[in-house]
């Protein structure tokens, strides 16, 4: 098995993303399928193709398979079902209020076939939703499961565009969720407002990770701010870093800002990087 017999699915259920057999079926970017899922079949949209360096020891096995290119009647079917959504929606949250659950219901769908209806909610704390299962059982005459969710799961599944213009990562190609902190933001001299560095679901935005172990590297040998140094302009006070092109901006003794390159300070002092942005990570965690 290589990684041209493999694809990669975005599931419309919640998002996320899992790899099938093509079984020799030819498949391009964008094209909508029929997938296997635990129970009946689940409709998603091709994201990765001709999959190279993939260690397919790491998969979860067996891998189910793509069971065709979504045809004219499956497109009829996933459109009906998305036109339930309001109406799932509508009735799930009335019997929430009724129930007096302390959940905010997120989203609604079917599967494919039509088997199951899933709910999205998010709360802070476990929920006991075993009546309002039942409940909507008794009306839908289907399975019904509910999914606690958090809230980058909820963007994941709503959608949405960062402030870079492009989709969220969390919909288009990320798997899985790194912890992001307050240090990465630092680390790469970002202004620290809330507004500035948060994505949609209010957290700190996942792309702050892309670069940090760059910019670790680069900050290494760096003074840190506020640091007293000797340079060939004289004495001064580091007042900014600037890891990527290497250099300090320098407050000196007779009020002149100069631009210093590291190799040009008389005295270098090699900080850890932890040192570069704070001691105290530990109270700056998003």
């Amino acid at each position: 098995m290589s990684g041209q017999d493999i694809v990669q699915v975005q599931l419309r259920t919640s998002g996320e993303m899992k790899y099938y057999l093509t079984g020799g079926m030819k498949f391009d970017l964008e094209d909508k399928v029929i997938v296997e899922a635990d129970r009946g079949l689940e409709d998603g949209e091709v994201v990765a193709v001709d999959i190279k360096d993939l260690d397919t020891r790491t998969l979860e096995k067996p891998l189910r398979k793509v069971i065709r290119k979504a045809n004219p009647w499956d497109a009829k079917q996933i459109a009906k079902n998305k036109s339930k959504t309001k109406d799932l929606m509508k009735v799930c949250e009335q019997k929430i209020q009724e129930l007096k659950l302390p959940m905010k219901l997120v989203d609604a769908e079917y599967t494919f076939d039509r088997s199951k209806i899933l709910f999205y909610f998010t709360s802070e704390n476990r929920v006991d939703f075993r009546n309002l299962v039942k409940n909507l059982a008794s009306i839908f005459r289907v399975r019904i499961e509910l999914r606690q969710i958090g809230v980058r799961d909820e963007a994941r599944l709503l959608g949405g565009h960062g402030p870079c213009g492009r989709k969220l990562c969390c919909m288009s190609f990320m798997k899985d969720f790194d912890p992001v902190t307050i240090k990465m933001a630092k680390v790469q001299n970002l202004p620290l407002k809330p507004s500035k560095i948060s994505g949609l679901c209010g957290r700190l935005m996942c792309c702050l990770g892309y670069e940090y172990k760059h910019y670790q590297e680069c900050c290494r040998g760096l003074p840190r701010v506020g640091k007293d140094i000797k340079t060939e302009h004289g004495k001064g006070k580091v007042i900014a870093v600037n890891p990527l092109k290497r250099t300090v901006t320098v407050s000196l003794e007779d009020g002149r800002t100069e631009n210093v390159k590291v190799e040009d300070i008389k005295e270098k002092v090699i900080e850890k990087v932890e040192k570069v942005i704070g001691k105290k990570e530990s109270k700056d965690r998003g």
